[in-house]
């Protein structure tokens, strides 16, 4: 079982406060009471704190509504960050990103919305309050138990869910905006695209330096038509960015996302991409069984498709991918390959998180750039399909011809 939500931290087990963060819960407590009771013009009790986790940028809590004149429920989620805007090498401030997200999808009708309602937030003290999903089960915890079946019924049901979310939030884009702003983003832009662009530029160096791989000027070319998905393109949506399977819940109204410190609007190809690669994850990292990946993109494009009727194409749809896969692959060198090699990372830190799969980082290093170089030789991309195989070969002197183990729900299939 699972809180209602998480960072890129991890996860907990719904543990009782442990003495040293009792005061901080407090507080945090104290300022939900202040802001609800603000809110509705008379006195909100909250009691029984339960510290979901967090992490050292947020404090999450579960709390119950002692007192209340109105209809609030009686269980609530506070996440309260504890960082500043623009501190640190974070310039991005995630707070104002969450909260944005949440208020753009709690407005959505309730069978479209994919998180848990935004109750109330207060800016100045960095505090939201949501509502509980209660103790359901997340996707890792399907794919770590030992039914096949189950699992993936749940891999595809969250594939579904990420395009009916997509779906739905076609078009907002300008709301969104709009939202950012009045949380205090004067001139929003999605963090991502920061980043895919820096692993662009800089790639091709670090494979040079680092594996003694000279990308020939075609892959590099074929690698920056990807840019394009970065810009004003016809297929976006909200993303959440990194979609972890511990930050999707599944509930009786299907699953539900949590964790919005990157959400923003971007190419749709850039979901369906990071279905198709090793997923982002707070533990070991695991492989997905063969025609696992296929079949997921299938439910996310199969809700998509009524809005962008030419992704149902799928020579369109594909060419689309590969060079979202690109990006994601470009994205991970950036942040993996220095430690991989034992080398300094040197320039800016990666702002968008790419899990750190720590000892495992060599075999989803090979991973990815394998499964690029399969995609990329079936589109046509030969330039980069023939850099991946070079790549691949060189990760192997790093730890990289390890293989990823399958999640324990597919170790038999």
């Amino acid at each position: 079982m699972a809180p209602l939500t998480t960072d890129d931290a991890g996860t907990s087990d719904g543990r009782a406060p442990d003495a040293d963060r009792s005061g901080g819960l407090a507080r945090v407590v104290g300022l939900a009471e202040e802001l609800l009771t603000r809110r509705h013009g008379a006195t909100v009790r909250l009691a029984d704190p339960v510290d979901l986790g967090g992490s050292a940028r947020s404090l999450v809590v579960r709390v119950r509504v002692a007192e209340d004149p109105f209809s609030l429920p009686r269980t609530l989620v506070l996440k309260h960050y504890l960082d500043e805007p623009g501190t640190g090498e974070q310039t991005t401030d995630r707070f104002r990103y969450e909260a944005a997200s949440c208020q753009l999808l709690t407005a959505m009708p309730a069978e479209d919305r994919a998180s848990p309602m935004l109750v109330a937030n207060d800016p100045p003290h960095r505090l939201l309050v949501l509502e509980d999903l209660g103790r359901c089960s997340t996707l890792a915890d399907r794919l770590h138990e030992p039914d096949p079946k189950a699992a993936e019924r749940a891999l595809l049901g969250w594939a579904r869910s990420l395009g009916r979310m997509q779906a739905a939030t076609a078009g907002r884009e300008d709301d969104f905006g709009a939202l950012l702003r009045r949380f205090g983003e004067r001139a929003w832009r999605d963090p991502l695209a920061d980043d895919a662009r820096a692993a662009l530029a800089q790639v091709p160096d670090q494979l040079a330096q680092l594996l003694r791989i000279e990308a020939a000027p075609a892959a590099v070319t074929e690698a920056r038509t990807a840019a394009r998905l970065l810009g004003g393109s016809g297929y976006r949506a909200f993303s959440p960015a990194e979609i972890r399977p511990d930050n999707c819940l599944l509930t009786g109204s299907g699953a539900r996302f949590l964790d919005f410190e990157w959400g923003c609007f971007r190419d749709v190809a850039l979901t369906a991409a990071t279905l198709r690669l090793p997923l982002p994850s707070g533990g070991k990292a695991r492989a997905q069984p063969a025609g696992m990946a296929e079949a997921m993109v299938a439910a996310w494009q199969a809700e998509i498709t009524p809005v962008w009727a030419d992704l149902a194409h799928p020579e369109v749809l594909r060419e689309r991918v590969v060079q979202a896969e690109v990006l994601w692959v470009w994205l991970s060198t950036r942040a993996l390959l220095p430690a991989v090699v034992g080398a300094r990372h040197d320039g800016p830190a990666a702002r968008v998180v790419v899990a750190d799969p720590g000892e495992d980082a060599p075999a989803v290093l090979s991973a990815l750039w394998r499964r690029l170089g399969v995609d990329a030789g079936q589109t046509g991309l030969v330039a980069i399909a023939e850099l991946a195989a070079a790549v691949v070969g060189a990760l192997g002197r790093h730890g990289g011809e390890a293989v990823l183990p399958p999640y324990p729900a597919f170790r038999r299939v």
